[in-house]
């Protein structure tokens, strides 16, 4: 049975000042809620519709309750709480990381997340205006890559300075044809705009290498997730 003062706290979760305020979050679905369960994320709570059950610890709650703390639009049978958890990116042992500039969509992070988990990109660092992976939107997008992927919120003028040994490959519309200038260093930054803005001009001057992906139709922009998807397939052509 679910408890006001549960649904409360879980509801309040859509709401980043109060993840913020907790240092929770919560997944939705049975596939999430499973990855989440053989993940090393603390686990606060599991609810689950009565009939229904992925641990001995399960909390059983009506299809009606269910639905009083679902964000989405058809809840799933499961909802799971746990702790966020604080994280650091190791440098020496990672080899292509993720730099994401003003990323707002949930979706679009989401998917980023969710993509670079499938070439193998392990880290992920977002400047401080990106949005909170822990939105549930970002969480459900990503479909259980959050559980692999390390994920960090850095100033990135300050994170370059520290690590200016390592080369930048930032996506911009002047930048070289990336078919023809491949990301030949196996150990490099992949820095991605905006969709809108693109990547902010103070973070040009630490682009070591401009790259692009080459316009064949008339659409007018490709999606930044989609980008990102294709030029980390270009990097894994380079270095499997």
């Amino acid at each position: 049975m679910l408890s006001i003062s549960q649904k409360k706290y879980i509801n309040s979760l859509q709401q980043k000042k109060f993840r913020t305020q907790y240092g929770t979050f919560f997944v939705e679905g049975e596939k999430m809620v499973a990855e989440l369960l053989q993940s090393d994320f603390e686990i606060e709570y599991v609810f689950s519709v009565k009939g229904h059950q992925l641990s001995n610890d399960t909390i059983e709650v009506s299809e009606k309750e269910m639905k009083t703390i679902s964000a989405l639009a058809t809840p799933s049978n499961f909802l799971a709480v746990a702790k966020q958890k604080k994280q650091s990116v190791d440098i020496a042992q990672n080899n292509l990381i993720l730099v994401l500039d003003n990323i707002k969509d949930p979706g679009n992070l989401g998917t980023i997340i969710r993509t670079a988990d499938w070439f193998g990109v392990n880290t992920i660092v977002c400047s401080n205006e990106c949005v909170d992976v822990y939105n549930p939107k970002v969480v459900q997008a990503t479909m259980g890559s959050i559980f692999k992927t390390t994920v960090v919120y850095n100033n990135l003028v300050d994170f370059f300075k520290e690590n200016k040994t390592i080369p930048v490959y930032g996506a911009l519309l002047e930048g070289e044809n990336v078919y023809q200038q491949p990301i030949k260093h196996k150990k490099a930054f992949l820095l991605m705009g905006s969709e809108s803005f693109g990547i902010s001009k103070i973070l040009e001057p630490f682009i070591t290498d401009k790259i692009m992906i080459p316009k064949v139709g008339n659409a007018e922009s490709l999606n930044v997730a989609v980008a990102t998807g294709i030029l980390c397939s270009a990097y894994r052509q380079i270095n499997l």
